[in-house]
């Protein structure tokens, strides 16, 4: 099994790569309608049944602050953006997640003892491509 160190990811919103990224978090998500019947007989019996309907994805990015960088300035709360997530860098033969989102939140932190952090929540508008570059 391989592993791979996260120090070399990257973010991207549209061309700009976005500064002072600490990690980022990819989920996707299938939901399901329950199809479970009355009656059910054999190994069914008692179980619930599930059907596929609507996938999702969402990204949350945990940033320092940094009011000059154009990739950040463009995560500003409603934005409709396109997000490139690189797990591993954007070398070639490398993967990449990408999709467009709209931006659903953003949060900033700031501690006495420490530097002015965010985070970005994006929500995805369609599908996310994820293919090797």
């Amino acid at each position: 099994m391989a592993t791979h160190a996260g120090y070399g990811g990257a973010v991207f919103v549209g061309t700009d790569a976005v500064a002072e990224v600490k990690d980022f978090t990819l989920d996707i998500t299938a939901n399901t309608a329950d199809t479970s019947t009355l009656n059910a007989s054999g190994d069914d019996a008692g179980w619930a049944k599930v059907a596929l309907t609507l996938k999702s994805w969402t990204a949350s990015l945990n940033l320092i602050w940094d009011d000059s960088d154009a990739g950040q300035g463009a995560l500003t709360e409603g934005s409709s953006v396109t997000v490139k997530l690189y797990p591993r860098g954007t070398d070639s033969g490398y993967e990449i997640w990408e999709g467009a989102a709209i931006v659903t939140g953003v949060s900033k932190t700031v501690a006495v003892d420490g530097l002015v952090e965010a985070s970005i929540t994006v929500t995805g508008n369609g599908h996310i491509d994820e293919q090797t570059i």
